[in-house]
């Protein structure tokens, strides 16, 4: 996925930032992670009080096998499906994920 792909779908929510990491990109809005891309996917930052929406939408939770064969699950969703296709989708999406990205530097 190109960065002038993601700065579209990140249209609504304001302007991103993306950085190269994991093999993939990160997406920032004002100096918070909101978002990875990692191959050619899009996942949305989320936590426990934005999960069960991107849930209840069909998108699937990032996890990878950790060392020990057990699956680590990490606080990103896909992008529901719909929102490809649907601007103000989009931007639903993303404010989910920035809203999340700014209750996990307040947990901190």
């Amino acid at each position: 996925m190109d960065n002038i792909a993601i700065e579209e779908m990140f249209e609504g929510l304001g302007p991103v930032s993306i950085r190269r990491m994991f093999g993939g990109k990160g997406i920032y809005q004002q100096g918070l992670i909101v978002a990875i891309e990692l191959r050619d996917e899009l996942m949305l930052k989320a936590d426990a009080v934005s999960a069960p929406e991107f849930a209840s939408a069909g998108a699937r939770q990032w996890s990878y096998e950790g060392k020990k064969g057990k699956s680590v699950m990490m606080p990103y969703w896909t992008v529901p499906e719909d929102a490809f296709e649907d601007p103000d989708l989009m931007s639903k999406w993303t404010r989910l994920a920035y809203e999340a990205a700014i209750r996990s530097e307040i947990d901190k």
